[in-house]
């Protein structure tokens, strides 16, 4: 073979695998920082995953929030008004969670099927609805009110 094109192959392979070993490198950092989004319904059903960050939208149930009289945990339901799943948090609230209201609660599904939250982000006004809570409850036929379509 050739000195150059000898010299010019072993450039491609080195390019070839350096780029290889970068693409693999870079999808495995993003692996675990993936979080999807399940409407209540998808989680009862079982389609998300335990043990793995996840995302779950919908409304707060009214009478549901129960909150620990000698910390900051807090307990409550969040539906699409076709199921509910139970959400577990220890924080501070944001100022506009409210009974009724569309929040999004971010953690990782336990083996009961209760959400434990690390982050519960709440409407910033009475007009804002999250993208995916809106989603979720157009698709399962009611509107933020919780009136059927």
């Amino acid at each position: 073979m050739h000195p150059v094109r000898k010299q010019r192959l072993y450039l491609v392979l080195f390019i070839t695998l350096f780029s290889t070993a970068a693409i693999g490198l870079v999808v495995y950092a993003l692996r675990g920082n993936i979080n999807l989004f399940y409407p209540p319904a998808e989680v009862v059903a079982g389609s998300a995953p335990v043990g793995q960050p996840i995302r779950v939208g919908g409304m707060v149930m009214e009478d549901s929030v129960q909150r620990s009289p000698d910390s900051l945990a807090i307990r409550f339901k969040l539906t699409d008004y076709e199921q509910a799943v139970e959400v577990v948090y220890v924080g501070i609230l944001p100022d506009l969670f409210a009974e009724g209201q569309g929040a999004v609660a971010s953690g990782v599904l336990n083996e009961d099927g209760v959400l434990e939250a690390t982050e519960i982000l709440a409407k910033h006004d009475e007009n804002y609805m999250p993208p995916e809570v809106t989603e979720a409850l157009e698709n399962s036929g009611y509107d933020q009110d919780g009136n059927a379509k």
